[in-house]
């Protein structure tokens, strides 16, 4: 392996990666995702699809999950920072409805690697951001759940947005919360 360093966090199967960079004085490279390390770290998926967004300081994204076509992801920050948060959604877990933050950046090159049944979403913590991310799943049209951001049951603790007023879609201001979800999902 070598070339990645790998960390757990408390939730079964996520995991922070963070890659080994060779810098001089160019600059620097590093391999972002190397099929045979992430095996090897017990990451054996095969990503079909990868996709990039730009948002600007108080945008938050989330927390989005897919329904009936659940994706592994691989995410990253390749421009200023965001905080990257998830939910644990598996039925069955032992960590069920606890949430996983960390700070992804362009500077410190962390990745996070966030397995099917989860929710994702991010808030952007610097002037602008653009975010990458890797699926093991295509897009599917109107496939897309979500929990809200700010659920007192689930207590994501979002950081402060230096006098940054938060910028969120309506959709993502309508969402239900885990209570929501597992009356669903008890319905399903």
């Amino acid at each position: 392996m070598g070339k990645i360093t790998v960390e757990t966090c408390g939730i079964e199967g996520l995991k922070v990666i963070t890659p080994k960079v060779f810098g001089d004085e160019r600059g620097y490279f590093m391999e972002t995702y190397n099929y045979n390390d992430f095996k090897e770290a017990g990451i054996d998926q095969v990503f079909v699809q990868d996709n990039q967004s730009a948002s600007t300081k108080g945008v938050l994204r989330g927390m989005h999950f897919q329904i009936d076509h659940p994706q592994d992801k691989l995410v990253r920050v390749i421009r200023g920072e965001v905080f990257d948060a998830v939910v644990d959604l598996r039925e069955g877990s032992e960590t069920f409805g606890k949430w996983f933050g960390v700070r992804l950046s362009a500077d410190n090159k962390k990745q996070l690697f966030i397995p099917k049944n989860f929710a994702h979403g991010f808030l952007v913590l610097s002037d602008y951001a653009e975010f990458c991310y890797k699926c093991t799943d295509f897009y599917h049209p109107g496939d897309e759940g979500g929990l809200r951001y700010d659920d007192p049951e689930i207590g994501i603790d979002w950081p402060e947005v230096g006098g940054c007023k938060l910028n969120i879609i309506e959709r993502d201001l309508n969402w239900g919360g885990l209570s929501e979800y597992k009356a669903s999902r008890n319905k399903a």
